[in-house]
């Protein structure tokens, strides 16, 4: 979520509040269950926590993502697939499962085309998809992050080779590459215009 104006009962003074994504809440029937399955996912367990016999939460947090999942049903992650045309309609469970499913990913890797989805042992529904360049908004630029050294590295040689192709461009070497790179990284992640 973006930075909203939060106002006070009197609804005259106003505070920002820079407000966050960071917990998903999902019931489940069995938590020990839902903690063996989302660990074998390779998600990192943050709490396991217990109030007497009546209460009992699970808190995971998915490899380089910003919000966590507080749970709680047995996953087989299908396999990758893609609509053709980008549609996204189905019969019952359109984002899940798709109408219309071509095995493999996207051939041109065009973010939000390449999914795949699993149901938990609860029925709660997943859906990964594969994002190239997030569409503009979704990063704030001046928080700019990378969920992994790899994610970093990428977006260097991908700068890099846009890099390359601007000095060709220019016909001259640009003594200022750091600068370019870090503005075409911020642009690439935050899907914003990006320099030439």
């Amino acid at each position: 979520m973006s930075t909203k104006e939060v106002r006070s009962s009197d609804a005259t003074s106003g505070t920002r509040v820079d407000m966050k994504f960071e917990i998903v809440v999902i019931p489940v029937s069995d938590v020990d269950r839902a903690k063996e399955f989302y660990g074998r996912l390779g998600w990192r367990l943050d709490a396991d926590f217990a109030a007497g016999d009546d209460f009992r939460v699970i808190q995971f947090t998915p490899a380089g993502s910003g919000c966590s999942v507080i749970f709680g049903k047995n996953v087989e992650i299908g396999e990758v697939f893609h609509e053709p045309g980008g549609g996204y309609a189905g019969p019952d469970e359109p984002y899940l499962f798709g109408r219309l499913r071509v095995s493999g990913p996207d051939a041109e890797q065009r973010s939000y085309r390449s999914f795949a989805s699993f149901s938990d042992p609860d029925g709660n529904g997943w859906l990964f998809q594969e994002i190239t360049t997030r569409l503009a908004g979704r990063i704030d630029p001046a928080a700019t992050t990378f969920a992994s050294a790899t994610d970093l590295a990428s977006a260097f040689r991908r700068a890099a080779a846009a890099h390359g192709e601007h000095e060709k461009r220019t016909g001259q070497a640009d003594p200022n590459w750091p600068d370019w790179y870090a503005a075409y990284m911020v642009a690439e992640q935050a899907g914003t215009e990006l320099p030439t």
